[in-house]
């Protein structure tokens, strides 16, 4: 047999496997990642799976079983992957199968045969077969067989449960390549754009989902990305909205029927399911329908909503989703003006509030990528998927050795500056000079910068300084304003006694440590001066200076530093 036959081509695609639901991609011949529908048309493919006298359903389809049949449909079951029963959290399932404990791991007890009888099926036999379901949509869109994926998993992922998906994933017939955290994944999408244009930036990735929500905040640096905080909500998600929606209607029919269609398990899930789809079409109008047959004792119940209603019911929800997201800023020791940009993921940030509210929060100079706010911004449903359709594309022809190699943590956790580096030049004329920060903070090493200082007109000799730089917030107040050039009125003094003056915050830079010194000396009138940067893998630093078009040039060392445990320096 040869080798050909043997190990037959890789055909990969990404896989954003959610909580809620989950989303499969593949990268054109062009290199665009396209997300790819199931057999109903979804994109978002809800992680469901339901079973009818036999007949396994997978997404909308099983979602729709919820009513009529909740007791054989599992849902919400990836995070119970690798865990132990006493450690889950069972709630988001109240209305689907119930997990049960069953030799130290999750299962389900559903009839998933055409026998009456239940049978026990554990949660990785229940991702193997979604995973199996996914994996046969993909090939049957590509005309090929798909034998491979990049998996997406949340930053808090631990090593059991991405042993367990991966185990899973085998017996559905995916070689799992990698996995890769699901806002990396988010902003490889962005970075992947044929019109991208990388920079050094400070990223905010919020992925909202149905039932948790992940932030991370993300120092991109020529490329690579490191993950400087996280933090998570496994309370607040799109479900909380869902249920200020679903409270609002059950009010409106208790007012007119007297009966409260939450107390049936029945009328609950049709209630749910109809707030949902309320919710989503809120976040594309000003209004939206709300329309259910036989909701509760046989009573058909319509009824509509407008968008500012929706917003004043949730308000108390989208203040927690910006707070969670100015949190995960605080763990990272930055501040908002620190932020270059928050990238919006997952269904939930299609709610153009969320939006708003974190520009709101945020100041003028933090781009925020979403629906609502920027029409260059990709689908938030889409992202993490097509980042990992990305990421498969450029490493399904590599040998698994080789993979596994270049994703070792010998490999991907590197060291990194803790301050940054800058550039101080100051001329005979000049007694303090200008800072100009060269390389930022969190900077994996090694990293190489250039750039170039224009020198007084008269030329002469330039004293260039390498030094960190410490990033400072300064708070000024704006003066109340005046009329007429007094100050106002009693009476309108009066009215805005209570009123504080504005506060104007802004980023500058102090000069800290100096690192080193160097002269360049008979400047040419109008000349520039070059400094070259180059901080090595051991955080050792080689510094050049010189004139531009100049000869020579002045060099220096600056010997490695002492590394802390987090491999910064």
């Amino acid at each position: 047999m040869s080798d050909e036959e043997s190990s037959p081509q890789r055909v990969a695609i990404g896989i954003s496997f959610g909580n809620s639901n989950s989303s499969i991609a593949y990268t054109t011949s062009e290199g665009r990642a396209e997300v790819i529908a199931n057999e109903e048309g979804d994109r978002q493919i809800p992680s469901i799976l339901s079973y009818v006298a036999g007949e396994e359903f997978q997404g909308t389809q099983a979602k729709t079983q919820l009513v009529r049949n909740p007791k054989n449909t599992v849902a919400y079951f990836r995070d119970f992957l690798g865990q132990e029963f006493k450690s889950i959290d069972p709630t988001p399932c109240h209305q689907s199968a119930h997990p049960r404990e069953h030799e130290s791991t999750v299962a389900f007890s559903i009839k998933d045969t055409e026998s009456d009888d239940e049978n026990i099926v554990t949660v990785s036999e229940i991702t193997t077969r979604h995973l199996r379901r996914l994996k046969n949509s993909a090939s049957d869109y590509l005309g090929k067989k798909v034998n491979a994926a990049v998996i997406t998993v949340p930053t808090n992922f631990s090593d059991k449960q991405k042993e367990s998906l991966s185990k899973a994933a085998s017996e559905a017939g995916l070689e799992v390549l990698q996995f890769i955290h699901e806002p990396v994944a988010a902003v490889l999408a962005y970075d992947a754009r044929p019109d991208a244009k990388l920079s050094d930036k400070i990223i905010v990735v919020a992925d909202l989902g149905g039932t948790r929500s992940d932030v991370a905040v993300i120092a991109s640096r020529g490329g690579m990305y490191s993950i400087l905080a996280t933090a998570h909500d496994y309370d607040l998600g799109g479900a909380l909205l869902d249920q200020a929606v679903m409270d609002h209607f059950a009010k409106e029919f208790i007012k007119k029927h007297k009966t409260d269609p939450r107390q049936n398990d029945r009328s609950l899930a049709k209630l749910k399911l109809e707030s949902e789809a309320v919710k989503k079409a809120l976040s594309i109008g000003g209004s939206a329908s709300f329309g259910v047959e036989s909701l509760a004792d046989g009573i058909d119940f319509t009824s509509t909503i407008n968008r500012t209603r929706y917003e004043l019911l949730a308000n108390k929800h989208f203040a927690s989703f910006t707070r969670l997201i100015t949190h995960a800023v605080e763990k990272a020791e930055l501040d908002v003006l620190d932020i270059d940009e928050i990238v919006l993921a997952g269904g939930t940030s299609h709610t153009p509030k969320i939006a708003s509210s974190l520009r709101n929060a945020f100041p003028p100079t933090t781009s925020i990528l979403a629906p609502s706010t920027s029409p260059t911004a990709i689908n938030p449903s889409e992202l993490v998927a097509r980042g990992a359709a990305i990421q498969a594309s450029l490493i399904q022809e590599y040998e698994t050795e080789d993979i596994e190699q270049s994703t070792h943590p010998m490999v991907t956790v590197t060291p990194h500056l803790r301050a940054s580096i800058g550039v101080l030049c100051i001329s005979g004329s000049e007694s303090q000079g200008l800072f100009r920060p060269l390389i930022d903070a969190e900077t994996p090493a090694p990293v190489r910068r250039t750039a170039q200082f224009a020198t007084p007109k008269e030329g002469g000799d330039v004293l260039v300084k390498i030094c960190e730089g410490v990033r400072e917030i300064k708070v000024t107040r704006a003066e109340k304003p005046q009329t007429n050039g007094r100050k106002e009125d009693d009476e309108d003094s009066e009215v805005d006694s209570d009123d504080e003056p504005e506060e104007v915050r802004e980023k500058v830079w102090r000069v800290g440590k100096v690192l080193a010194e160097a002269a360049v000396k008979g400047v040419k009138k109008g000349g520039k001066v070059e400094v070259q940067v180059n901080v090595g893998p051991d955080l050792a630093v080689q510094v050049i200076a010189r004139e531009v078009g100049g000869k020579g040039g002045v060099r220096g060392s600056i010997e490695k530093p002492a590394v802390v445990e987090n491999g910064s320096a």
